[in-house]
């Protein structure tokens, strides 16, 4: 009996992607494991490989085709003495394709059992998505377990095969019902002009509009701004470098201000928190996120352990992660989480900006250009290299004067480097 190929769930906030490529052709034989197409995620492009053997019977979803629902059949898989796919005949229980190279290792994902487990990812009472491998979807629906209820033991908080088999039947709760909309006007429509030209969006760019529009709209942002001095930072940066350069590794102002804000959040654990409904989420580990620009859209690749690691480190993470960013080759906890994010606009020449919270982080440090500046030493006029930073803070999760602490903290240790690298 044919199987259905269903769009993978390539991360947790994945709802829909673009089929980017067929690695495959109808009448093609595919093994378990093998590529067979490359799906563009809001974050990365990643190849999948196929999860059952058989021969390629129809790609359902043309190559290049945009917004492919998770759990739509992408294609149709005959299996061992099959010919061809019957015009209306029942296909087999489905099977979801996995994400190779850039993600995470693959797990197996067997067949689901009934329809409804294909037709649409598992999800969590409050409505957000529950991040499980196939198998463990399926030993879920035999069992009757709710999987919003079992903590995932895998990357990334994944639910695997263990974590069900030791979880035990627990009613579900009722679901919630979703919020009220209130309808708005319909935008005033644009009309092209000769010579304008349309650029469809890219799965990358629409992703970024509803977070950044969902930020603005629910996180209650405010805003402390801080002109540091960083002649002391330079000189400290070159005289890294004097070493440094001859392992091939130089550091960076910005390397420098990722270990500063690390320092500075392992001060003041309760900076590094996320907000929830329910309670305070506030993060062991000190994470940052670092804005990178690509041609695909803004991506946040995260230095892990970032107050743990010595600057030389930092830098040669930075350099690797920003590369593999710029061509959607990063796994998919590279990029994901964090707790902390810093966007450096410097090197445009940006003197100063506020940032838009990456939710659901708490904080995000906009970084201006440095310059040099006439400024007021013990009464006397003096040139100085001055930098302004923008922290933009979630009032929920973090306080006016909290976030000042915080950046008090910062500038210590961007004024006076030796103390962050002691």
């Amino acid at each position: 009996m044919a199987i259905n190929i269903l769009m993978p769930a390539l991360s947790p906030t994945m709802t829909e992607g673009k089929l980017a490529k067929w690695h495959v052709k109808p009448g093609d034989t595919v093994k378990s494991g093998q590529v067979i197409c490359e799906i563009e995620t809001d974050k990365a492009t990643m190849e999948v490989e196929a999860v059952d053997e058989g021969r390629i019977g129809q790609l359902v979803v043309a190559e290049g085709t945009e917004a492919v629902k998770v759990n739509a059949v992408i294609a149709i898989l005959l299996e061992e003495g099959e010919k061809s796919v019957s015009a209306g005949a029942p296909a087999a229980p489905a099977t979801v394709a996995s994400a190779a190279a850039s993600a995470p290792a693959a797990l197996p994902a067997p067949k689901a059992t009934t329809p409804a487990t294909a037709s649409a990812a598992p999800q969590a009472s409050s409505g957000a998505r529950v991040f499980a491998s196939p198998l463990a979807r399926r030993i879920a629906a035999d069992k009757g377990l709710d999987l919003s209820r079992i903590k995932g033991s895998g990357p990334g908080g994944r639910i695997v095969k263990a974590d069900v088999e030791q979880a035990k039947p627990v009613p579900s709760s009722a679901a919630v019902p979703a919020p009220k909309v209130t309808p708005t006007a319909a935008p005033q429509p644009i009309i092209a002009a000769p010579g304008d030209q349309r650029i469809p969006h890219t799965s990358i760019r629409k992703v970024i509009a509803r977070r950044m529009l969902e930020s603005k709209q629910t996180v209650p942002h405010f805003y402390l701004t801080v002109e540091l001095e960083i002649d002391a930072l330079l000189a400290a940066r070159q005289a890294i470098n004097a070493v440094t350069e001859k392992q091939g590794i130089k550091v960076s102002v910005n390397d420098m201000i990722i270990k500063a804000c690390a320092k500075a959040l392992g001060d003041h654990p309760e900076c590094n928190a996320s907000w929830t409904e329910d309670e305070m989420i506030q993060y062991g580990a000190v994470d940052v996120s670092v804005a990178v620009a690509t041609d695909r859209g803004l991506i946040t690749p995260i230095v892990r352990n970032a107050d743990m690691k010595g600057l030389a480190q930092i830098a040669a993470e930075m350099k690797d992660l920003a590369a593999r960013a710029k061509v959607g080759k990063l796994k998919l906890e590279e990029f994901q989480g964090g707790g902390f994010t810093i966007s450096n606009l410097g090197m445009f020449g940006v003197k100063d900006f506020a940032a838009i919270i990456n939710p659901p982080q708490a904080m995000i440090l906009a970084v201006g250009a440095g310059e040099e500046r006439a400024v007021v030493r013990k009464g006397q006029i003096v040139v100085r290299s001055m930098m302004n930073c923008t922290l933009a803070v979630d009032h929920r999760v973090v306080d006016g004067a909290m976030g000042a602490q915080y950046l008090q903290t910062l500038r210590a240790y961007v004024e006076q480097p030796a103390a962050m690298l002691a």
